[in-house]
């Protein structure tokens, strides 16, 4: 059984044109999200692969209707594999229950892990050099002026939110340099 996967970033957005491209690809079902790519939870999606059985292929419109990065591609593609279940593309005519489409799934894969090989050699060269030139990682230290506002204003009865608005400062750098505030920060009340 063929069973299509499709999906909208936002609500303005129409399914129409994927709904018709996977009812002309042969799916009988069709399951939907409107959600970003780079949400987790999609629970069309989870319902699709739940009701996926072995034999059956899963069939999307283009390849970034099912992941935003290759690596994802590669995951979902690999558990739909692990399962029986075959893998098509519409507009990039890729499917998987063939020899073939299979070959051009694992090229995708070692493309995938060739790019975040890449990626962590590039970092691990960047800090290196900025390391030989004496630089540091992080943020730069706040100015003493205002470490020295932060630890005065924490003594004092005001709350949590109303030293980070007058200061202009995050939650996280307040308990950096006043630890003592940790203890009201559940509410943003008054430290106890």
């Amino acid at each position: 059984m063929k069973i299509g996967y499709a999906r909208v970033s936002t609500d303005d957005q129409r399914m129409d044109l994927q709904r018709d491209a996977l009812t002309a690809a042969g799916c009988e079902k069709v399951f939907t999200d409107t959600a970003s790519g780079a949400k987790a939870a999609r629970p069309g999606l989870d319902e699709a692969l739940s009701y996926a059985r072995k034999g059956d292929v899963l069939v999307v419109w283009r390849l970034d209707r099912l992941g935003r990065s290759l690596p994802e591609l590669v995951k979902i593609v690999g558990e739909l594999e692990a399962a029986g279940v075959g893998f098509e593309s519409v507009t990039e005519r890729i499917e998987t229950s063939s020899a073939a489409g299979r070959l051009v799934f694992h090229v995708f894969a070692a493309l995938a892990e060739f790019e975040r090989r890449l990626i962590v050699e590039r970092t691990h060269a960047g800090l290196a050099a900025a390391r030989a030139r004496g630089r540091k990682g992080g943020r730069p230290a706040l100015p003493a002026e205002k470490v020295a506002a932060i630890q005065a204003m924490a003594v004092g009865n005001r709350s949590v939110t109303e030293i980070c608005k007058a200061l202009k400062i995050g939650r996280s750098t307040l308990y950096k340099y006043a630890p003592g505030m940790k203890e009201g920060a559940a509410t943003g009340d008054k430290p106890a």
